[in-house]
């Protein structure tokens, strides 16, 4: 069975007034809902098990998804009409919503990619813990693998925070940025280490045998925190995409760019 998990909780702050009587999940592009296209291009990848996590106006999701028969697949919601939870709460309150027998492929209700979710799901191995997609999109903060592809940390260039378990990488003796080569190096005693720079498109895959770590974190946290602070003694590897387009559809001003993306991958 393959499973995934739909963050639609969010207050979808960037796109009022729309989101003043409405989810962003049910914010229209193309005609149909953001929470449409998302669910259906699961579905037709294979996915036979979705959990929908909601928050605001959440009765309106769950009216919804029953007058559309769940698209005739098993969607299951996850309600944090209480409080918002954050990415890393929310897959800890969903947990058991989940099987514990194959990977959850995670994905935010406002995004539009060209990912083909079955290719994705084929980059999961057996051995791993969590695989993050990844791309060498320009941005500031970039999570910083091995040359195995094995996370290691994260990195702001523009404050020059780093962030890892590992204390050679949290506060080495120097460290010097090759943007042009998508490079951190890294100097600590007498090592010098490269480590690679890539961003994060917000889609990854998630292993059950995860879950149990998520015990002593709190009910509300995010998930990267989570990664950063387990991925010395978890399988966390990035999985590169080349050619990969993200599209955030949280503002109002991306509406427009949004609508001109469907038409591309739909043809």
């Amino acid at each position: 069975m393959k499973q995934a998990m739909i963050f639609a909780a969010g207050l979808g702050t960037r796109l009022k007034p729309l989101t003043d009587t409405m989810p962003k999940a049910l914010v229209r592009v193309g005609g149909e809902p953001l929470l449409k296209h998302v669910i259906l291009r699961l579905k037709d990848a294979g996915y036979t098990r979705v959990v929908v996590n909601v928050h605001h106006f959440s009765e309106q999701i769950i009216r919804y998804l029953r007058e559309n028969n769940n698209f005739d697949i098993d969607i299951r919601v996850s309600d944090e009409s209480e409080q918002l939870l954050e990415t890393g709460g929310g897959i800890k309150k969903a947990i058991p919503l989940f099987s514990e027998d194959s990977p959850v492929l995670i994905h935010n209700v406002d995004i539009l990619d060209n990912v083909n979710y079955e290719w994705f799901s084929r980059q999961h191995l057996d051995n791993e813990d969590a695989v993050l997609l990844v791309s060498r999109r320009q941005t500031k903060r970039y999570l910083l693998f091995d040359n195995a592809m094995r996370l290691m940390g994260w990195v702001n260039t523009g404050t020059g925070e780093l962030r890892s378990p590992y204390e050679w990488i949290k506060n080495p003796d120097s460290a010097e940025l090759d943007t042009q080569n998508g490079l951190l190096h890294v100097r600590r005693g007498s090592s010098d280490i490269d480590l690679n720079m890539f961003a994060f498109s917000g889609i990854h895959s998630f292993s059950p045998r995860l879950f149990h770590l998520m015990d002593r974190f709190p009910d509300r946290f995010p998930v990267m925190d989570f990664y950063l602070q387990t991925c010395h003694r978890t399988h966390i590897y990035g999985c590169v995409k080349d050619d990969l387009r993200v599209l955030d559809v949280g503002k109002l001003a991306s509406l427009d760019k949004a609508e001109e993306m469907l038409k591309e991958l739909n043809k």
